[in-house]
């Protein structure tokens, strides 16, 4: 079992900056890749960031290209998605996912995913 908690998020003005932190209990952290994602009401779950066992592959979705980075730290448990120029189209519910399954790839689909977080909403005025 892996438990994660995501934290961070809030209300920003547009071009402004947020990181996003997801604390993972249970598992060795470092046994599994983990993921963002994000989703707005009535809209699918949509892939924002993903990151390796140990931190050395990354993969982005279009609209995180240049202004996320995704990082882990595998001593503190935690997976950070930091957010730069920000834009009123980033708003949403930010999900942290664990890949316990297949670790040793980076999924960018939800079905790639067995753990998720509760989630954290990030608006982003105009």
């Amino acid at each position: 079992q892996v438990q994660l908690v995501e934290s961070g998020g809030g209300l920003v003005q547009a071009g402004g900056s947020l990181r996003l932190s997801c604390a993972a209990s249970g598992r060795t952290f470092s046994s599994y890749a983990m993921g963002w994602f994000r989703q707005n009401p009535g809209k699918e779950r949509e892939f924002v960031a993903a990151i390796s066992r140990y931190g050395r592959s990354t993969n982005y979705a279009d609209s995180a290209k240049d202004r996320f980075t995704i990082s882990r730290d595998n001593v503190k448990n935690t997976v950070y998605l930091q957010m730069n120029s920000l834009k009123p189209e980033d708003t949403a519910v930010y999900y942290c996912a664990a890949d316990t399954i297949t670790p040793a790839t980076i999924a960018t689909t939800p079905r790639g995913y067995d753990y998720w977080g509760q989630g954290t909403q990030v608006t982003v005025s105009s």
